[in-house]
């Protein structure tokens, strides 16, 4: 077979891959670069002046108690939007994965939360939740004799109900992996269970869960990131970081200090800080996770 002896050949992979490495060069190494670089600087607003001063936008981070709080309160809201959100998931996938009349009904159903804007699902649920006009608070004030729900006054009792939210948000798109992982489960094994005498609930622990580990995995990762970095329009619709500072995230604490105070030093700081701790929280799941997780063909 004749081999094609143009030079230029060589060079045609390169010239292929460098489009892709360009957009992550301008797109994403680029703009990390500045941000870190600028987060050696003190910026007045509109830039006009620029100081260096070294780790001190590091320091006045770690010293902030308003600071500590938002590390606090996103640990909180991502324990709850992935411990939650998953054991829903996951029970709700295990029902659709039966033989049951309308489930094809109910797997399209379930997906349309995920397809919502954070925007419109953060005005459903604080349309649902309005003290005055509010489907929830109209049902707790019929059934304990007139009390009135106003969550907006309760820190606790509103980062819960944003937590909600984002946990809903998320269920049609856990519900559709788990639902193409449990379809995956060679049914031999749950046969082989059933002749052993095992129940329902021994072989749903013993055999199908294992087998989800690789989509359990992956599914801890996403929802990670979406509750690090994909809250933003849920927080800004229905709390604003409020009431005080009780809902007040790492990614919200960022806008605040980079787009409204104008402390553009101040929030690359926190940018970085927030890439270097997801990084850290990643990697030992990854390691934890994909150390026990089961493959199979």
């Amino acid at each position: 077979m004749h081999e094609d002896k143009f030079p230029g050949n060589k060079f045609l992979p390169y010239l292929l891959i460098a489009p892709s490495i360009a957009v992550i060069f301008i797109f994403l190494i680029g703009p990390f670069g500045q941000s870190i670089y600028e987060s050696f600087f003190f910026s007045t607003p509109f830039g006009t002046k620029t100081i260096f001063v070294g780790l001190r936008n590091y320091i006045r981070l770690f010293s902030s108690p308003d600071y500590l709080n938002s590390i606090v309160v996103t640990f909180k809201f991502s324990a709850f939007v992935i411990i939650v959100g998953l054991s829903i998931s996951l029970a709700i996938a295990q029902l659709l994965n039966q033989k049951i009349r309308g489930v094809g009904f109910y797997q399209v159903a379930l997906i349309w939360t995920y397809a919502l804007s954070p925007t419109i699902a953060g005005v459903i649920w604080a349309s649902m939740f309005a003290p005055a006009t509010g489907l929830i608070p109209y049902i707790v004030s019929k059934l304990y004799d007139g009390y009135k729900l106003n969550w907006m006054t309760n820190g606790q009792l509103a980062l819960l109900v944003v937590a909600a939210a984002a946990t809903w948000k998320m269920l049609g798109y856990n519900i559709i992996f788990f639902l193409a992982g449990l379809q995956n489960v060679p049914g031999e094994f749950l046969e082989a269970a059933q002749i052993d005498g095992a129940s329902s609930w021994k072989a749903f622990w013993r055999i199908t869960f294992p087998m989800l580990s690789p989509t359990t995995s992956f599914l801890l990762f996403v929802n990670m990131l979406y509750a690090f970095f994909q809250v933003f329009g849920l927080i800004d619709i229905m709390t604003h970081g409020g009431p005080g500072n009780a809902t007040e995230l790492l990614v919200y604490k960022l806008y605040r200090d980079g787009f409204i105070h104008l402390n553009t030093g101040y929030a690359s700081a926190q940018s970085f800080v927030i890439f270097f701790v997801i990084s850290i929280v990643a990697i030992i799941q990854l390691r934890i996770v994909t150390r026990r997780a089961i493959y199979f063909r």
